[in-house]
């Protein structure tokens, strides 16, 4: 099986120790506390799973800079966002001087902790030092966007320092049968007996496209089978909520896939929507539970018209340091139905003479306004069995 990057085995920040646990758990009581933002929520979250292995907590500002500006820190490993816990000052006042503190979780109602972390350090993070993150990570200063207007939104205190994580948030509760640390993922896996492995990120349900990308990409590398990883954390307004996605995904996945031949299975993380620097991120965890081709498709992560159509493509081979990751990037071009063929294909791949008028393209306002009429896109376009549920969620909205 492929490596951890960095490690021969995965570093999960969770407590697994039962005794250890409890011990943690009660000594959190008398800690001082902060309850947290949600993005460092996730990214507690996806360090307890084994995610971010080899890193062992929040990053210091000299970190979190080399992270953005050359995804290198400051001991020479590769990491490709900064992964901070940056609070206000009313939150640093109440941790005064304590070496150790409890973190609170924003998610999850009366704060349970989340995490108890070892204080490194607390630095001041400059507006100027803020601005080269976000312009670095999200490649625009524009308030607009989703993602700067969450990292943004936070405090300017950077609190550093190894974490011991105690639970997954709001994920492992609401999302039993689909949340999965890597440590599982990579053990489910072994258990299924395949070497070679695909994984498919998604934050919406998949369309037939979608469908026949998982396909292709594993007749084209011989996979053995394919994860599909959905994120369960915040989107931006109008996305489709997790359990829709969840059940659709599934339903979809039931009916069209050979037996033995898929995973379903899903992550506690907001999204960055941070185009091509999120789609070195997405390869990052994926390498770190145990896939080895990760399908980068046009525009992955992206939002709105930030990115060009292929940057989270080209940024592997432009700027991620050479052998960082072991994984392989499978590069999809727009995909669809081809009324001409009969079948879904890469748009790259169509015969000459194919117009886009020979495909089944619709928007995502188009297929909204469709479901929620209760009118079924095109099953050139969507499975019946899939559309159904999503056309009775967004009928329940009109409700």
């Amino acid at each position: 099986m492929i490596n951890p990057i960095g490690s021969d085995t995965l570093l999960p920040l969770f407590v697994y120790d039962v005794d250890e646990h409890h011990a943690l758990t009660k000594e959190a009581e008398s800690l001082p506390s902060v309850t947290i933002t949600s993005p460092a929520a996730g990214n507690a979250v996806m360090l307890g799973g084994g995610y971010f292995t080899p890193l062992k907590g929040f990053m210091n500002v000299a970190d979190a800079m080399g992270a953005a500006e050359k995804m290198i820190l400051t001991d020479g490993s590769f990491f490709p966002v900064p992964v901070m816990n940056l609070v206000d000052d009313e939150a640093i006042a109440a941790i005064g001087d304590a070496k150790r503190i409890a973190l609170r979780d924003p998610n999850v109602e009366g704060n349970p902790v989340l995490a108890v972390m070892d204080v490194e350090n607390i630095e001041k993070v400059s507006e100027d030092q803020m601005a080269v993150m976000r312009d670095k990570v999200y490649r625009t200063d524009d308030p607009e966007h989703p993602g700067v207007a969450a990292f943004m939104g936070q405090g300017r205190n950077a609190i550093s320092g190894p974490i011991k994580v105690l639970n997954f948030s709001y994920f492992q509760t609401d999302f039993p049968d689909t949340f999965r640390t890597a440590v599982e993922i990579r053990n489910e896996i072994k258990e299924h007996g395949w070497n070679t492995v695909v994984a498919f990120q998604t934050r919406n349900p998949m369309h037939r496209a979608h469908e026949e990308l998982c396909h292709m990409a594993m007749k084209d590398v011989n996979a053995d089978g394919v994860v599909i990883h959905m994120l369960l954390g915040k989107l931006k307004p109008g996305d489709i909520p997790a359990p829709v996605r969840d059940a659709a995904i599934r339903k979809m996945a039931e009916l069209y896939f050979p037996p033995n031949t898929v995973m379903i299975t899903g992550y506690g993380f907001d999204m960055l929507y941070a185009g091509p620097r999120e789609a070195v991120l997405h390869a990052y965890f994926r390498q770190n539970m145990g896939a080895t081709h990760f399908i980068v498709g046009r525009d992955h992560a992206g939002v709105g018209d930030y990115y060009g159509d292929f940057d989270a493509q080209t940024i592997f081979d432009e700027e991620v340091p050479a052998g960082a990751m072991q994984i392989e990037i499978y590069k999809a071009d727009h995909t669809a139905y081809s009324t001409k063929l009969n079948k879904v294909i890469m748009m790259r791949d169509a015969p000459e003479g194919h117009t886009k008028e020979d495909f089944v393209l619709l928007s995502g306002t188009k297929v909204r306004e469709m479901l929620g009429r209760g009118e079924a896109p095109p099953p050139e376009f969507s499975r019946p069995e899939v559309a159904k549920i999503l056309m009775d969620y967004y009928q329940s909205l009109d409700k």
